[in-house]
């Protein structure tokens, strides 16, 4: 066999992602079904199979009828990290958020009192809960295809500094089910991202609505929102995992960095005065550019929040580390993002 002096750019890699209707069906393409990641650079997903290489009795080397290897039993994890854009943003909050397939609100929340959601094998009423997710090659038959994914972690990030304050994700997936190809023949993303699908904080000119701990009026430097809702995967099948629930605390964490002044000096004692249920407690938290979210603005309403963090930040000029945790008090939702 002759060597191949082809080689590939990494950025002519994709992730795409589709809302898949049926637990183990991948979705199909076509139909404007997979949109693809505005991604910065594509990470090798976690196969994460069950090796064992222990040596046996009998001899002090490890012997080839001794390895063991199973992927029925594994997570698998796709990370990506890149610029946010519409349609893509559009599903993953709805996934994390668990919200229905096609919603399409452009306002994603997550109650203050949601409970257990699960999913599982020859389910079909919950269509939307999962993602299929390709890692698309431009090699020819080598996508790596997989079904049932749930996003488990979102970030959403802004910096004045930074790309001119563009909104950045990051974004973490995982599947109980065995992968569904890993030479898959090559999809084409049906919907691609475009320029105009950008968000930026600069959008946020209202001052009365760049509001941390119900404090207003924030000269922002930079912000980033963390949400997380773990999966749990039970019940090992030939195909992998049958159930995936979302069993764990959902958490919607806000950090935010704003100049040090007359408005944002007070935080510090806020954040030492706190008082269980007190009045100093569960403050509103708003980045947007009104008093209400809307479909096409990229905005976050925590309705309750409570401080986990007050800092001096050294630079140019005093700056302060402002971190909030959203609080549920069941009837506001616990966090709001719209796209």
């Amino acid at each position: 066999m002759a060597i191949n002096t082809a080689a590939f750019s990494p950025k002519q890699f994709q992730i795409l992602i589709a809302e898949q209707d049926a637990f183990g069906t991948i979705e199909a393409s076509g139909g404007n079904a997979y949109h693809a990641l505005d991604v910065d650079s594509i990470g090798m997903p976690s196969l994460n199979p069950t090796q064992v290489l222990d040596v046996r009795t009998g001899s002090r080397v490890l012997q080839k009828e001794d390895f063991f290897q199973d992927v029925k039993g594994s997570v698998k994890e796709i990370s990506a990290s890149g610029t946010a854009t519409t349609d893509a943003l559009d599903m993953l909050l709805e996934n994390i958020m668990g919200e229905a397939e096609g919603s399409a609100s452009g306002v994603y929340s997550f109650a203050s009192d949601a409970g257990v959601q699960s999913v599982g094998k020859d389910d079909s009423s919950q269509g939307g809960t999962l993602l299929s997710v390709v890692v698309s090659s431009p090699l020819s038959a080598s996508d790596l295809a997989f079904k049932d994914c749930v996003v488990t972690s979102l970030s959403l990030s802004g910096d004045v500094g930074t790309e001119g304050g563009r909104v950045k994700f990051s974004v973490t997936f995982q599947t109980g089910t065995l992968a569904e190809d890993l030479s898959d023949a090559s999809l084409s993303a049906d919907t691609a991202f475009g320029a105009d699908e950008n968000y930026f904080i600069s959008a946020w000119s209202d001052v009365a609505y760049r509001k941390m701990y119900g404090v207003d009026d924030l000269v922002l430097s930079s912000f980033s929102l963390t949400l997380e809702n773990p999966a749990m995967f039970t019940g090992l099948a030939s195909t992998g995992y049958e159930v995936v629930s979302r069993a764990g605390e959902f958490s919607a964490t806000l950090d935010a960095t704003a100049k040090y002044d007359a408005n944002t000096e007070p935080l510090i004692a806020s954040f030492n005065n706190q008082t269980q249920q007190g009045a100093t407690a569960a403050q509103e938290s708003i980045l947007n550019n009104d008093g209400s979210l809307t479909d096409g603005a990229f905005g976050i309403l925590i309705a309750k929040s409570v401080l986990t963090n007050v800092a001096f930040n050294e630079g140019d000029v005093m700056m302060l580390d402002i971190s909030v945790k959203a609080v549920g008090d069941g009837s506001n939702a616990l966090v709001e993002v719209a796209c």
